[in-house]
């Protein structure tokens, strides 16, 4: 008999996304397991972003499934051109953004309590408490009546995964959270996405930082054109490569860095 616990957390299938003449999604197939730390690697415009977004409900597909912890949760219906997703799911997936999109006319206490007492009804006092604990945890305390306006990058990042946790996400996602930043500041965001990979939470991140990719993974998948070239251990994907295209990239991704 199979249990809940062979299931993958993650499995997509097929996964086709256009924009106009241009496809970004070539047939993706994916599949995650619990606790699994997928780094996402590529060139610009190889559909890692958009992977993504599909996955946190933002972009509809043209065709193929997602399903999450054995539910079906992304579909398409191609007669009539429909993408379905299952909006219960979609909020135990949090995502984090390159650009923080925290609400500048919140404080970082009020962008923080906003969704779970808008979503679930929490009651304010709860919600403060557990935001209270959260920016403790990430060294943010004395921020916690600060606007957006007055924190740096670093800041604004860290608040903005700390408001991503207070939904008590199953998976978190990451779209280049750190390329913003100037680099005095990427390592106090890395810190905190690897307090989070200490606690097993499962993630899909999206960088071109491969020493984040490196110490973060556990499993690390090179996009290009839209379709998945290599997959496999860090190790093997950014040290050794099996594909040549994947070699040419990381080839010149650390070049560039040196």
């Amino acid at each position: 008999m199979t249990t809940s616990f062979s299931l993958p957390l993650v499995k997509m299938q097929s996964l086709h996304k256009s924009f106009g003449p241009i496809q970004v999604l070539k047939g993706i197939e994916i599949e995650m397991k619990p606790g699994e730390r997928v780094v996402v690697i590529g060139p610009s415009g190889g559909g890692k972003s958009t992977l993504l977004r599909v996955m946190m409900g933002l972009e509809k597909i043209d065709s193929g499934s997602v399903s999450f912890d054995g539910k079906p949760y992304i579909s398409s219906q191609a007669r009539d051109a429909k993408t379905v997703i299952d909006s219960q799911i979609r909020r135990s997936i949090g995502m984090v953004f390159q650009h923080y999109t925290l609400f500048p006319h919140l404080n970082v206490i009020q962008n923080l309590v906003l969704a779970p007492c808008k979503v679930r009804g929490e009651p304010k006092a709860k919600a403060e408490t557990r935001a209270e604990a959260l920016l403790e945890r990430f060294g943010l305390a004395a921020k916690a009546k600060a606007y957006p306006a007055q924190l740096s990058g670093g800041q604004k990042q860290r608040v903005a995964i700390a408001r991503a946790l207070m939904l008590d996400p199953k998976l978190m996602l990451f779209d280049e959270v750190t390329s913003a930043l100037d680099p005095e500041l990427v390592s106090e965001v890395e810190q905190v996405i690897l307090q989070l990979a200490a606690q097993d939470m499962p993630m899909m991140i999206v960088t071109h930082d491969m020493w984040f990719a490196k110490n973060i993974a556990s499993r690390v998948i090179f996009c290009a054109g839209g379709v998945v070239v290599e997959d496999g251990p860090p190790e093997q994907v950014l040290a050794a490569p099996r594909e040549e295209r994947t070699k040419e990239f990381i080839d010149r991704v650390f070049h560039i860095k040196q």
